[in-house]
């Protein structure tokens, strides 16, 4: 995901120009280590003839953007900003105030923050979409704060050309996993795209006895099978994640969703983990079951603000201070601790499932759940120590019954009672890190009601 970055500080006339110049100098230094796509609108002062804010809005020209940093290196007429700032007011903003400095025990300083307290409740008045950030002497600089909200107004920018495929719609009946299409467009900008499952299979008469091979030989390769497996199955995963992977690239799907209980295993009898674990091979695609479209449209918002390729996971046990979560078919590579490991067992009515049984990495998580309610959309958030879990079996699997892959969650932003009231689906999406200050950043620029 790019971030394309504007950037204009701002001092006043009587500030010595060098001065103003070093901090210029030093911020557009910050920001470029971040690595930001970065383009710098320059100094600007409050001269009457509106000469430096002309010349930054030029410079800034057909630069498509999607935040801009307004950095206030020290007193500044609001107008003088204003008179920037109006030319894109519908981008998202950082106003960020630079700090002082000391000499010989003294503060010394340019009145940044004089600047800053005048602009904020303009940016206010003017409806502007903005995140107000200052610096403190001799702290270090708010780099992470400003990261933040830059990654969230590159969210905002990409979700609107995120296109989401679903093979068939509401598994098993599930209300939660269904979306209102008109809203999810005009509101958060995912086109969701449907796909039949009659497509994947004719599909499949067009792959070539070549890239089957590769498929099954990559499977042997790089898997560990704890028991052996027919031939036939492995054969039939890798024509099955081909063909919907022909589809994934002609149609530019970021996510990706099955049928699953109603589709692949009770028309196929072949449960899907398989299929999703080699999409992400095929594509890199962001992939969770059972139709759960809203599960996608998380897994886009966390992937875009974590840059990780994030899971999806099921809530199984509550405990007094933490939950029992896992899946019973897969997990994706990128959070697989070790290797690759997969196991044919017999669950219910299938006499033949390939299941992914690899552990899953540990570490700090944020947990997040998109959902549509009553007209408004919300998003639950937490997060949390993910631990290694204790010993554990769905029931139904073939003895002896696989541990299957999952994590034991221990919330720190909320108790599990306070968690419980607020749960808002049987699959949360989660990334590793603590992402809190980006959802909420996210949130409030797509006026996404926040549930903590």
């Amino acid at each position: 995901m790019n971030k394309r970055v504007g950037f204009v500080c701002f001092g006043e006339v009587n500030t010595p120009i060098e001065r103003l110049k070093m901090k210029h100098d030093e911020a557009l230094a910050a920001l470029t280590e971040m690595g930001y796509e970065l383009l710098d609108g320059g100094l600007v002062i409050d001269d009457p003839e509106y000469q430096t804010a002309d010349a930054a809005i030029e410079k800034l020209r057909g630069f498509d953007m999607s935040s801009l940093i307004i950095c206030i290196a020290g007193w500044i007429p609001t107008h003088a900003v204003i008179r920037v700032t109006d030319h894109y007011s519908h981008i998202p903003m950082v106003l960020w105030g630079l700090c002082g400095w000391k000499e010989n025990g003294r503060i010394i300083t340019t009145a940044e923050q004089a600047g800053t307290t005048a602009l904020r409740p303009a940016f206010e008045a003017m409806s502007y979409s903005f995140k107000y950030i200052y610096n403190i002497i001799d702290k270090p600089w708010p780099m992470k704060k400003i990261d933040a909200f830059v990654t969230a107004a590159a969210a905002k920018k990409a979700l609107r050309s995120a296109i989401v495929g679903t093979m068939g719609y509401r598994d098993m009946l599930l209300y939660g996993t269904q979306f209102e299409g008109n809203s999810l467009r005009r509101d958060l900008g995912v086109e969701v795209e449907p796909y039949e499952m009659l497509e994947m299979i004719k599909t499949m008469d067009q792959l070539s006895s070549d890239e089957i091979a590769d498929g099954v030989r990559y499977v042997k390769e790089n898997w560990i099978f704890e028991k052996p497996c027919d031939e036939s199955v492995i054969e039939n995963g890798v024509k099955y994640a081909l063909s919907v992977s022909r589809k994934i690239k002609e149609r530019g799907w970021e996510a990706v969703t099955l049928i699953d209980v109603d589709g692949m295993k009770k028309i196929l009898g072949f449960p899907p983990a398989m299929v999703f674990m080699l999409l992400e091979y095929y594509t890199n695609v962001l992939t969770i079951p059972e139709n759960d479209v809203m599960g996608s449209v998380t897994q886009l918002i966390m992937k875009y603000l974590s840059d990780q390729l994030v899971p999806y996971m099921e809530y199984y046990e509550f405990f007094e201070d933490s939950m029992l979560i896992g899946v019973p078919d897969y997990i994706p590579k990128a959070i697989t601790a070790g290797p690759v490991t997969v196991l044919p067992a017999k669950f219910g009515l299938l006499d033949s499932s390939l299941l992914n049984v690899s552990k899953a990495k540990t570490g700090y998580v944020t947990c997040a759940r998109l959902i549509y309610l009553d007209g408004q959309y919300k998003m639950h958030v937490y997060t949390a120590e993910a631990k290694s879990p204790p010993a554990w079996n769905e029931y139904g699997w073939d003895d002896p019954a696989p541990q299957l892959p999952s994590l034991q969650v221990f919330p720190d932003s909320c108790s599990v009672e306070d968690f419980a009231q607020q749960v808002s689906s049987q699959h949360v999406i989660f990334a590793y890190g603590d992402y809190t200050e980006y959802v909420k950043d996210f949130c409030k620029l797509m006026d996404i009601e926040l549930l903590m």
